[in-house]
């Protein structure tokens, strides 16, 4: 009986081993393909890790080839600047020494203009003074230093009227020139117009008649700036205050609110003296009045020259 016992509770419990054995195999099984999981992972660390590796190796390289072409591209700048400066320093110093040069041409050509000046002057001082000893002039009357001598308007050269004893035609231009510049204007118009009255025909005659039209602008006395202007235009129309005093009538029609007539007299300046020194205010003048500039012909402008 005890023998039959035992041996039923062994058939009792393989049943229950049998169970225990068939788990142990599926865990082994399972952590198996865990581990065969965890190797193909460690596989593609490994390769993610040498990929990384050479991507990092790349850009190191490529660094260092930007480093090099960064290192050439300097040092070619450089030459260039180099190159280029070198040429470019000695063209501007061949310019200024142009410059220099024309400007000394400029000067030489202004003082032999004014010797000319002095000698024209110095000949009509000769002439006046061959009239003087064969015809005695007579005394003229004192002068008005505020207005125009009577009877002369400062539109009309008196004409070649003999000047009185020791009057000379240099030193009475350079004389109201200095007192057009000192603002004595009244003694400076009396000399300007005595000027023009003796001496209308010499080379200094068109810059009297000029001052004499911008001191009475400056006075805005317009009617008698206008008709000293248009003097220097009538009687003195190739000098080189021509060009000023097509800019001077301009601004004393704008005074008198002639505008048409005024855009007139600065388009004449851009057609005819574009290279005058009026003509950049000429073409102010102009857009202020809501014009554009014109162009003209390339008839070159004359420097003005007091």
């Amino acid at each position: 009986m005890k023998a039959v016992g035992i041996t039923c509770v062994l058939l009792a419990a393989m049943p229950l081993s049998f169970g225990a054995s068939k788990e142990i195999i599926e865990l082994q099984r399972d952590v198996a393909q865990l581990q065969d999981q965890v190797r193909n992972l460690q596989k593609t660390l490994d390769q993610l890790t040498v990929l990384a590796q050479q991507a990092l190796d790349a850009g190191n390289r490529n660094n260092a080839s930007l480093a090099v072409m960064q290192s050439n591209l300097g040092d070619t700048s450089k030459s260039v600047r180099e190159s280029v400066s070198a040429p470019l320093m000695s063209v501007g110093t061949k310019m200024d020494a142009m410059s220099e040069d024309f400007r000394n041409l400029r000067e030489t050509v202004n003082d032999v203009s004014a010797r000319l000046g002095k000698l024209d002057a110095k000949v009509t001082d000769l002439q006046n003074a061959v009239t003087i000893i064969s015809r005695p002039p007579v005394q003229p009357p004192a002068p008005d230093t505020t207005a125009m001598p009577q009877g002369t308007t400062p539109g009309t050269p008196a004409g070649n009227t003999t000047p009185p004893p020791g009057m000379k035609s240099e030193t009475l231009y350079t004389s109201a020139y200095r007192d057009y510049l000192g603002g004595n204007y009244d003694l400076a118009l009396q000399e300007f117009s005595d000027y023009i009255k003796y001496f209308n025909e010499t080379q200094f005659a068109p810059n009297s008649q000029f001052y004499i039209g911008n001191i009475y602008y400056k006075r805005q006395d317009y009617p008698n700036a206008l008709a000293a202007f248009d003097a220097v235009l009538e009687h003195y129309s190739d000098n080189p205050k021509t060009a000023g005093a097509h800019y001077w009538k301009g601004k004393t029609l704008l005074a008198m609110s002639k505008r048409d007539a005024a855009a007139k007299e600065f388009r004449e300046i851009l057609s005819k003296y574009p290279d005058s020194d009026v003509a950049p205010q000429a073409k102010i003048e102009l857009r202020h009045l809501g014009l554009s500039p014109g162009t003209g012909a390339a008839t070159k402008g004359r420097s003005r020259r007091s």
